[in-house]
Protein backbone atom coordinates (compact mmCIF):
# COMPACT_ATOMS: atom_id res chain seq x y z
CA UNK A 1 0.00 0.00 0.00
CA UNK A 2 2.85 2.40 0.87
CA UNK A 3 4.71 1.52 -2.35
CA UNK A 4 1.57 2.16 -4.39
CA UNK A 5 1.08 5.58 -2.80
CA UNK A 6 4.75 6.45 -3.32
CA UNK A 7 4.48 5.40 -6.98
CA UNK A 8 1.38 7.58 -7.43
CA UNK A 9 3.08 10.56 -5.76
CA UNK A 10 6.21 10.07 -7.89
CA UNK A 11 4.11 9.89 -11.05
CA UNK A 12 2.22 13.07 -10.12
CA UNK A 13 5.44 15.00 -9.40
CA UNK A 14 7.02 13.75 -12.63
CA UNK A 15 4.03 14.97 -14.64
CA UNK A 16 4.34 18.44 -13.02
CA UNK A 17 8.02 18.61 -13.96
CA UNK A 18 7.48 17.31 -17.48
CA UNK A 19 4.85 19.97 -18.19
CA UNK A 20 7.21 22.80 -17.15
CA UNK A 21 10.41 21.43 -18.69
CA UNK A 22 11.79 22.95 -21.86
CA UNK A 23 14.81 22.00 -23.91
CA UNK A 24 17.86 24.25 -23.79
CA UNK A 25 20.61 23.89 -26.35
CA UNK A 26 24.26 24.52 -25.55
CA UNK A 27 27.46 23.39 -27.22
CA UNK A 28 29.17 21.17 -24.65
CA UNK A 29 32.85 21.77 -23.94
CA UNK A 30 33.39 19.46 -20.99
CA UNK A 31 31.47 17.67 -18.28
CA UNK A 32 30.50 20.89 -16.50
CA UNK A 33 31.13 23.68 -19.05
CA UNK A 34 29.36 25.14 -22.09
CA UNK A 35 30.66 27.33 -24.89
CA UNK A 36 28.09 30.05 -25.63
CA UNK A 37 27.83 31.91 -28.93
CA UNK A 38 27.76 35.57 -27.95
CA UNK A 39 27.05 38.58 -30.18
CA UNK A 40 30.01 40.45 -31.67
CA UNK A 41 29.61 43.41 -29.30
CA UNK A 42 30.31 41.03 -26.39
CA UNK A 43 33.54 39.66 -27.90
CA UNK A 44 35.52 40.75 -24.81
CA UNK A 45 33.47 38.39 -22.58
CA UNK A 46 34.88 34.89 -22.11
CA UNK A 47 32.37 32.55 -23.82
CA UNK A 48 32.87 29.44 -21.63
CA UNK A 49 30.57 29.29 -18.62
CA UNK A 50 30.49 26.60 -15.97
CA UNK A 51 27.13 24.94 -15.36
CA UNK A 52 27.12 25.22 -11.53
CA UNK A 53 27.21 29.05 -11.76
CA UNK A 54 24.51 29.43 -14.44
CA UNK A 55 21.15 30.66 -13.18
CA UNK A 56 17.84 31.17 -14.89
CA UNK A 57 17.06 34.83 -15.58
CA UNK A 58 13.36 35.68 -15.90
CA UNK A 59 13.92 38.24 -18.68
CA UNK A 60 13.26 41.55 -16.94
CA UNK A 61 14.04 44.12 -19.66
CA UNK A 62 14.15 47.03 -17.19
CA UNK A 63 17.33 45.67 -15.61
CA UNK A 64 19.26 45.55 -18.91
CA UNK A 65 21.58 48.50 -19.46
CA UNK A 66 23.27 49.30 -22.78
CA UNK A 67 27.03 48.73 -22.68
CA UNK A 68 27.85 51.63 -25.02
CA UNK A 69 27.47 54.58 -22.61
CA UNK A 70 28.81 52.92 -19.47
CA UNK A 71 32.51 53.58 -20.01
CA UNK A 72 33.41 49.88 -19.69
CA UNK A 73 37.05 49.07 -20.44
CA UNK A 74 38.37 45.87 -22.03
CA UNK A 75 38.53 44.14 -18.62
CA UNK A 76 34.77 44.76 -18.11
CA UNK A 77 35.39 47.29 -15.33
CA UNK A 78 33.93 50.75 -14.89
CA UNK A 79 34.19 53.43 -12.24
CA UNK A 80 31.21 54.04 -10.02
CA UNK A 81 30.77 57.65 -9.03
CA UNK A 82 28.15 58.91 -6.55
CA UNK A 83 25.66 61.20 -8.28
CA UNK A 84 23.22 62.22 -5.58
CA UNK A 85 22.31 61.54 -1.96
CA UNK A 86 18.69 60.39 -2.01
CA UNK A 87 17.96 59.85 1.67
CA UNK A 88 19.54 60.14 5.14
CA UNK A 89 18.38 58.36 8.28
CA UNK A 90 19.59 57.76 11.80
CA UNK A 91 18.52 54.46 13.35
CA UNK A 92 18.98 53.13 16.86
CA UNK A 93 20.80 49.79 17.03
CA UNK A 94 20.67 48.67 20.65
CA UNK A 95 22.45 51.57 22.41
CA UNK A 96 24.07 53.18 19.36
CA UNK A 97 22.96 55.61 16.70
CA UNK A 98 23.76 54.41 13.18
CA UNK A 99 23.60 56.89 10.31
CA UNK A 100 22.56 55.52 6.91
CA UNK A 101 22.76 57.31 3.60
CA UNK A 102 21.08 56.20 0.36
CA UNK A 103 23.26 57.15 -2.61
CA UNK A 104 22.44 57.09 -6.33
CA UNK A 105 25.48 55.88 -8.30
CA UNK A 106 26.32 56.39 -11.97
CA UNK A 107 25.11 53.62 -14.30
CA UNK A 108 22.39 52.54 -11.84
CA UNK A 109 18.66 53.10 -11.78
CA UNK A 110 16.88 54.60 -8.76
CA UNK A 111 15.95 51.08 -7.62
CA UNK A 112 19.65 50.18 -7.57
CA UNK A 113 20.59 52.94 -5.15
CA UNK A 114 22.41 51.84 -1.99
Amino acid sequence: MIRDRLAIAYSRQKSYVDNRKRALEFEKVGNVAYDLKLPNDMACVHPVFYVPILKKFPGDTTSILPVEGLGVDENIYYDEVPVEILDRQVKWMKNKKVATVKVLWTNHLDEGAT
